[in-house]
């Protein structure tokens, strides 16, 4: 199968539990397109972005998103949620199938830090596959700032990448830059699903693997579907974006080393000379 449609929820969400108006949505959605057969949704949208949030795995979310899938018959990323593990917080998204059984949990990456103080960093890339369509990767918000991320999916085969997010911030524009990028240089779909209303300014963006955005939302609540071509991924990834540069195969032929992805050898005078990962405050030395 070539075509699979997806539907970006841009869902209003607030400092509170809103799994309620989310279920409606994903009814809407049901009701409305009922050629889609997948649900992704924003960053903690289910309760919101305070870390008083998290609980013990992701149980009562994971058993309330397992009934919808099931009731709809409906693959759904609901975004994340913050989960307690021992002593450490993740920022954790699910992949459940229309079965209502969970394919993957992803621990994301890369927490917003410093300002997403007290979150552990997940330490696993999420890939999964929709059985006789594609395989799919997941990411989390800051972690398309970093390109590692996305090619560590597309590297592992990933032809569609889900990335649920949470931003209210100014830097919105150049999370759009962002998704292009990923996209363009991975040659696969890139959807960064934002939330809107009191947690997030929308503007979720849909990217096909030759750099196309196929749509860009407003900063209100909006549901995006998208008739996903692998026909297209699988063109671009062969013959290269727009005919031109086949990003994967030099990438997979080269023989460079980069050190910088190198554990051991990771830090640098340079990046040392950078000081501590601390909030900008008004006693910061200011560049002349």
């Amino acid at each position: 199968m070539e075509h699979f449609a997806i539907a970006g929820l841009q869902v209003e969400v607030f400092r509170r539990d809103n799994r309620e108006q989310i279920s409606a949505q994903i009814a809407r959605v049901k009701r409305d397109f009922p050629w889609v057969r997948m649900i992704v949704l924003g960053e903690l949208a289910s309760f919101g972005s305070s870390r008083d949030t998290a609980r013990p795995g992701t149980g009562e979310a994971e058993s309330f998103y397992a009934g919808l899938a099931r009731e709809h018959g409906l693959w759904l990323v609901p975004g994340s949620v913050y989960e307690r593990a021992a002593e450490h917080v993740y920022n954790t998204a699910l992949v459940i199938n229309p079965a209502g059984e969970t394919v993957g949990r992803y621990r994301k990456q890369f927490p917003f830090l410093p300002y997403e103080s007290g979150v552990s960093p997940g330490s696993r890339a999420l890939v999964f596959d929709v059985p006789g369509v594609c395989r799919m990767g997941v990411s989390i918000c800051y972690d398309q700032w970093f390109p590692e991320t996305t090619r560590q999916l597309a590297w592992l085969g990933a032809e569609v990448v889900l990335c649920p997010t949470m931003t209210n911030t100014i830097d919105r524009e150049l999370e759009l830059c962002l998704a292009r990028s990923n996209a363009i240089t991975n040659q696969c779909y890139f959807f960064n699903i934002n939330v809107a209303g009191e947690l997030g300014n929308g503007r979720s963006i849909v990217v096909d693997p030759q750099g196309a955005v196929v749509h860009q939302a407003g900063d209100g609540p909006e549901i995006i579907p998208v008739d996903v071509d692998l026909g297209q991924v699988r063109r671009a990834r062969s013959r290269g974006v727009l005919g031109l540069g086949q990003v994967l195969k030099s990438f997979r032929d080269s023989e460079v080393e980069f050190p910088a992805y190198d554990l051991e050898r990771r830090r640098s005078t340079a990046l040392d000379e950078l000081g501590d990962l601390v909030l900008p405050d008004k006693g910061e030395q200011q560049w002349e």
